[in-house]
């Protein structure tokens, strides 16, 4: 999240009124991310999120607003889309595509212990149980092409070493692809982007017995979704959650919560463990290339956070040592 998009508190008064949000009363611009303009939004009913889309057409919101709302009726606790009288959710200010959301509350975490990662990993089950029958599919836009497209780009700013691996790995990825077993994967909506700062809890609840204890609050940012293997959710999670962002190597403890509070809920397949580390390796280039796309071609944004190409550059060579040896 970021802003590229100013709005003015009368802008924002206008928009929300056809939504039967009541009188805005405080509108606030949020710094994190890198892709939408994103507002916390503040009426008398209640705190909201306002997102205006930067790059996505209406198809592509289609199917993120649509599964987020799949996903509520669910249960699952993530941002459910306002629609207006006439049940639209995806509308224009300042002349990009637009929505209201409900705001989940809670806080990120930013340094998870086992027990943060157990409950990611049990809501993400969760959420691909609950997606199974989700009506929709749309190819994961930041996957196989785009990693290409985004590599040449890329290249002439790379050393010889990480040119090198660049090549090397896009012809992994390339051979991995065209594996018929791969391809008959468990598939289904992933979140896709399910970092640190994408999931919120709130504190324990004395009643319950958890004292001291965070309990994840819910997901959000979705404009990653799509359809694809679901094992590449747990990838993201695992190179974010469960790895020393330092070293890039994967911590064990957090891990091993991790899957284990997945299969609490769900199940993984033999399949789906013997193509993990290659898909562990497949979610680190995606976002070791976001990462340097953001870096030498950056875009104007009044609150922008940018994030070092180099931390997921260790992170996918950790994993492809570990798979050498």
């Amino acid at each position: 999240m970021a802003v590229f998009t100013p709005v003015s508190d009368q802008e924002a008064a206008a928009f929300v009124a056809p939504l039967k949000l009541g009188k805005l009363i405080s509108l606030r611009g949020i710094p994190s991310g890198v892709e939408n303009t994103n507002y916390f939004l503040t009426t008398h009913a209640g705190e909201f999120v306002l997102t205006l889309f930067e790059r996505l057409n209406e198809k592509e919101l289609s199917f993120y607003l649509r599964l987020m709302r799949h996903l509520a009726l669910k249960g699952v606790p993530v941002p459910e889309p306002r629609p207006d009288d006439g049940g639209g959710i995806v509308f224009e200010l300042n002349g990009k595509p637009a929505c209201v959301v409900t705001k989940l509350e809670g806080r990120h975490c930013l340094e998870p212990g086992p027990h943060h990662c157990r409950q990611v990993g049990e809501m993400l089950a969760r959420m691909h149980g609950a997606g199974r029958d989700f009506d929709l599919e749309q190819i994961n836009l930041r996957g196989f092409d785009w990693w290409f497209r985004a590599a040449d780009q890329v290249l002439p700013f790379l050393d010889g070493e990480r040119r090198e691996v660049l090549l090397d790995e896009l012809r992994f990825q390339q051979a991995l692809a065209g594996d018929g077993a791969y391809r008959t994967l468990p598939r289904g909506p992933v979140h896709g982007d399910l970092f640190r700062d994408n999931v919120l809890f709130i504190g324990g609840d004395a009643a319950a017995g958890t004292i001291g204890e965070d309990k994840l609050s819910g997901f959000f940012d979705f404009y990653f979704a799509g359809t694809d293997v679901l094992i590449y959710d747990l990838a993201v999670c695992l190179n974010d959650w469960c790895t020393d962002h330092e070293s890039g190597a994967p911590r064990p403890a957090m891990t091993t919560a991790f899957v284990e509070g997945y299969e609490r809920m769900g199940t993984l397949t033999s399949q789906e463990r013997h193509y993990l580390p290659a898909v562990l390796r497949a979610a680190a280039l995606r976002f070791w290339l976001s990462r340097l796309m953001d870096l030498h071609f950056p875009r104007e944004s009044a609150l922008l956070q940018t994030h070092d190409p180099e931390r997921f550059y260790r992170v996918l060579c950790h994993h492809r040592r570990a798979s050498a040896s």
